[in-house]
């Protein structure tokens, strides 16, 4: 009986340590089990053991405390794993933190050579375990840090960079998977240390991106550190002769940047209201934010749609064929040859992110006129700039060989530093006459239409008391309800909505301009699309605009509020969205899960029904011209509501479509027709629905799409698996397929029919929505894709007819992300 009793209060003491430990310190005479943690004195993080997702290996990681689901934000045991729960955490005799494994193997361990009197490891409220001597606490003496050694998260007072002293280069590296496997995976994200600092994402040995050098103020690139009125965190960073390092001061509410699995970067800051990570930043947020996007020579312009690349003035397409079939990477070559002597030119360039330096060279003291003459010494040299902006731009900086990852800022900005590019003399001059020629044809224009304009003034002055005396009896007669009305909203009552457009409130980005979530004094939630200043649009217009589109009501719309304009600034308010586009969802591995098929579907069968609406059943007939999956949004029952009617067209008369010069949209969504030759019409529309379908199907971009064994797109591959009967090989892996195989080889069907090359081919939309909801309908079988042949044909439409300049559009806004 004693024996028992023994046994029992030793398993009970066992039980009650195991589950009682919440201390912030390790010591000798201490360690951490599975199901035991290390909390911080402020409750805010903890380390212990997990077993991320699926996986069945164990990890030593510090995570938030209070936060569901798991956020780990540093793991000890990257590539060495646990096998099972069997983990022990300790001190050991040399006072270095040990990892071990249920027979004593080292599995992990700090490695300091440092003699500590009274080792402790001790877990602070900012996510860092140190290492210390509990004789002395001051942070600098810490003998072991893992700020020292992030893994794919950045904390406030964590510093990324390059020390001297310590000889450390602190940097991110993403898991392999996001779901179960923190080991190291394929991108970095980290200082390029030549002589201009500059933050680097590597997929391997490859750049993906980079936020151009470092000027003396700031990174040569849209300024993402500085977040105005930001309280979250301030951003900081140190370049001198011991150390390049970034770190954030910590602020009033928590905040992380990690590198993604997939390569991509984000910054986001916990939202207690709503008890939610929110995104505010994120790299790469564009396409001319991928390294080399256009290639050597090339220039990357978001607003220049739909093809954004452009050559370098004095340079062509290395390739036209490619440049015609929207393959640009090959990039451009010159068109004259550099005399190599001081014959030859500079073209200025300014509001652009400079070229990456790989072969450059760079003296501090020169002025901007040194630094040509000193270019022009060397044939090899084929731009300079200003190599620092702080104290006044100074400084000679040169680039020898080809120029590659320019891009083109939206906005001009003086702390930007411009870049002279060389070219031979003629091709300067030759711009220089044809700058000479469009003004002149300006001149001659202006001076017609203000010609044209007295005459009508003279005629309206001459009629103007008989068409008053019409214009009252008319309106004496008019019906009042159909009157058009503008909902205005006015600046102090957006503003107090949106704290002052606050970047805490800032909940998406696109070529038209930033996007906030306000909310009404009445409680009502809203979201404000501030649209871009470079709009030509003008007041009149914008608000002819707000009436038209709000009087579109239907379940798959996004309602309009209203507007607002003050000054220069023009502002859509919209019902707010709360689970935000379809393409957070179905592009991300995580939130894919919570998306199956069930409700994929209602999704396309809601956008369908939208886009009906907007061709058929509206009192327009109306053409969206930009419909992909981010301008899907998902309201609080995950239904779909079709957004964004800035680049719409209306139909007018009995034409079903429209010859145009403007090209606008998004490349990957554009259809052929449309993209190459300007043919818009309803069937452009049903190629991006049909685009939209296979990305919902796929879980993959359209345009991030490649495959090894053919150049083609997701449409293409999506082809070739449907005629070789692999249809199934084409779906997201995050459906169950064992269920419901003929709906989605339905719909992939569909979809295919949708994005035919010619657009007599496609369906329309009131057919589409029958086939949706008619299984027991046999369908065509689907033709060829367009754009999948790297070569673009197009035959006579039968449509091309019915064509007519005879539509108004109603918004026409020059980016498109």
């Amino acid at each position: 009986m004693k024996v028992l009793i023994v046994i029992f209060v030793y398993v009970c003491l066992s039980m009650l340590d195991k589950a009682s430990y919440a201390a912030d310190t390790l010591t000798q005479n201490s360690s951490i089990i599975d199901g035991q943690e290390l909390i911080s004195a402020g409750q805010i993080f903890c380390l212990g053991f997990f077993s991320p997702g699926s996986s069945k290996k164990y990890y030593l990681g510090i995570w938030y405390k209070n936060i569901t689901p798991q956020t780990v934000v540093w793991v000890a045991n990257r590539e060495k794993p646990l096998n099972n729960s069997s983990g022990n955490l300790t001190i050991g005799a040399d006072g270095n933190i040990l990892l071990v494994d249920g027979v004593g193997n080292k599995i992990w361990y700090t490695n300091s050579s440092r003699s500590i009197q009274e080792p402790l490891a001790k877990l602070l409220d900012s996510g860092n375990l140190v290492l210390m001597d509990g004789k002395n606490h001051d942070s600098n003496s810490y003998i072991w840090q893992s700020f020292d050694y992030p893994t794919d998260t950045m904390l406030p007072g964590m510093k990324l960079g390059w020390d001297k002293a310590s000889g450390l280069d602190r940097y991110l590296t993403s898991w392999k998977s996001a779901d179960d496997d923190p080991s190291y995976g394929s991108f970095t994200y980290n200082f390029d240390h030549k002589e201009f600092a500059e933050l680097v994402i590597h997929q391997g040995k490859n750049i993906t991106f980079r936020s151009g050098i470092w000027n003396g103020v700031r990174f040569n690139s849209d300024d993402w550190t500085s977040f105005i009125g930001v309280t979250a965190f301030k951003p900081q960073l140190s370049v001198t002769k011991n150390e390049v390092v970034y770190w954030d001061e910590p602020g009033d509410r928590l905040s992380r940047f990690m590198m993604r699995d997939d390569g991509l970067l984000e910054r986001y800051i916990w939202d207690s209201s709503i008890v939610k990570w929110t995104k505010m930043y994120e790299a790469r947020k564009d396409l001319c934010d991928n390294y080399g996007a256009c290639g050597i020579n090339g220039v990357c312009n978001i607003d220049d749609v739909p093809v954004y690349c452009d050559c370098l003035k004095g340079f062509k397409p290395r390739s036209q064929d490619e440049w015609n079939s929207f393959n640009r990477s090959g990039g451009c070559i010159r068109k004259t040859p550099l005399n190599c002597t001081e014959a030859d030119r500079f073209q200025k360039l300014s509001s652009v992110k400079l070229p990456m330096l790989l072969q450059f060279w760079t003296n501090s003291s020169m002025s901007l006129e040194e630094c040509k003459v000193e270019c022009l010494k060397d044939c090899s040299c084929t731009a300079y700039a200003n190599s620092v902006i702080n104290e006044g731009p100074h400084g000679c900086l040169i680039w020898f060989g080809d120029l590659i990852d320019i891009r083109l800022f939206i906005s001009e900005d003086s702390l930007q530093l411009d870049l002279y590019v060389r070219l031979a003399a003629s091709e300067i001059e030759s711009t220089a006459s044809a700058s000479k020629r469009r003004k002149m044809a300006l001149i001659i224009s202006v001076s017609m239409a203000v010609f044209v304009l007295c005459i009508i003034f003279y005629i309206c002055m001459k009629y103007a008391k008989v068409r008053k005396q019409k214009t009252t009896a008319d309106l004496g007669h008019r019906n009042q309800n159909e009157k058009q009305a503008s909902p205005l909203f006015d600046i102090d009552t957006i503003l107090a909505a949106t704290d002052s457009f606050s970047i805490e409130n800032k909940i998406g980005q696109g070529g038209f301009g930033p996007v906030y979530k306000g909310i009404l004094a009445q409680g009502q939630e809203i979201a404000v699309k501030r649209l871009s200043k470079t709009s030509k649009q003008g007041v009149t217009e914008f608000m002819n605009e707000v009436g038209l589109v709000a009087k579109l009501q239907h379940r798959n719309l996004v309602s309009v509020l209203g507007g607002c304009t003050y000054g220069n600034e023009r502002m859509l308010v919209y019902e707010y969205m709360p689970n935000g586009s379809l393409n957070h969802f179905i592009f991300d591995p995580t939130q894919g899960k919570f998306l199956q098929w069930r409700k994929r579907y209602d999704i396309i069968m809601g956008v369908a029904r939208g886009l009906l609406y907007l061709h058929q059943d509206s009192k327009l007939t109306i053409i969206h011209r930009d419909l992909k999956t981010s301008n899907i949004l998902l309201d609080s029952e995950l239904i779909a509501k079709i957004s964004d009617f800035g680049v719409s067209h209306i139909l007018e008369g009995d034409s079903s479509a429209v010859t145009t010069n403007k090209i606008v949209g998004t490349i990957g969504y554009m259809s052929p027709e449309y993209a190459v030759n300007g043919l818009l019409s309803l069937k452009s529309d049903v190629f991006s629905f049909g685009v939209i379908v296979l990305e919902i199907l796929s879980g993959i971009r359209n345009n991030h799409f490649k495959n090894q064994d053919h150049p083609h797109n997701l449409l293409g591959q999506a082809w070739i698996l449907w005629k070789e009967g692999r249809a199934l090989e084409f779906m997201d892996a995050n459906l169950d397929l064992t269920s419901i195989p003929s709906e989605l080889l339905r719909c992939l069907q569909i979809g295919l029919l949708c994005v035919q090359k010619f657009p007599e081919d496609r369906p329309d939309m009131s057919s589409v929505v029958f086939m949706l909801g008619n299984e027991s309908i046999a369908l065509a079988q689907p033709k060829k894709p367009g754009f999948f042949s790297e070569e673009i044909e197009f035959h006579e439409s039968s449509e091309k007819d019915t064509f007519s300049n005879n539509t108004m559009t109603i918004t026409l806004l020059e980016a498109r992300d």
